[in-house]
Formats: structure tokens, C-alpha cells, sequence
């Protein structure tokens, strides 16, 4: 699980996309300075992009917003080639001759 705080920002300022096991989380703010002039701008005023590389085989699962914490839930899904899978030993009651042989 991934976990941004992101206070002051709304979901349909938010944008979470994956590409290539790369996760970019981007927080814009639509442009209303109106000629205003700024000693400090704070977090919530900013525009921000957060990247984070992913492992191998891991998607994003969901993601939620809530008193301003983004969190991003992460799953491993190992394709069904690379799982281990149990080989069953097969057992016979009498041996396998060779072509020539003869049984005892």
C-alpha cells in the first residue's frame, strides 16, 4: 500500500497511472492567481508528481481518498507459468521391459 498525503487537493485534481512498473501520482491545481502575489504557497496550492517504481508482477489494485490521505492498494500476481505446481509421481506395478528382453 501506498499512502500520499494530499490535503487540499479533490479527487478530479488527482491523476494515478501505470506504465511500464512505474506508478505517477499528479496533483494539479487549476490556475486562479488572478495577479495575486505570494510570500509562501503551501502544499495544498502546488503542483506535485510522485513517481514509484514498482516490482515485478505488482498492479495497482484500487485506490481511495479520505481526509486528505491518497492511499493506493498494491497486489503481487505471479502469472500462472511462473507458480510452482506439484507433479504427481506416477507408479506402475510392474516394470517397463526392453523390446527384446523377456518377463521373469
Amino acid at each position: 500500500r501506498v499512502e500520499i498525503a494530499v490535503a487540499g487537493f479533490r479527487p478530479e485534481e488527482l491523476n494515478i497511472e501505470v506504465k511500464e512498473n512505474l506508478l505517477t501520482v499528479q496533483g494539479r491545481k487549476a490556475a486562479n492567481d488572478d495577479q495575486r502575489k505570494y510570500l509562501h504557497r503551501g502544499l495544498a496550492e502546488r503542483n506535485f508528481e510522485r513517481r514509484f517504481q514498482l516490482a515485478d508482477y505488482v498492479v495497482v489494485t484500487e485506490a481511495g481518498l479520505a481526509d486528505g490521505l491518497l492511499s493506493i492498494s498494491l497486489k503481487r500476481e505471479l502469472p500462472e507459468a511462473l507458480k510452482p505446481r506439484r507433479i504427481e509421481i506416477a507408479t506402475s506395478t510392474q516394470p517397463d521391459l526392453i523390446e527384446g528382453e523377456k518377463a521373469a
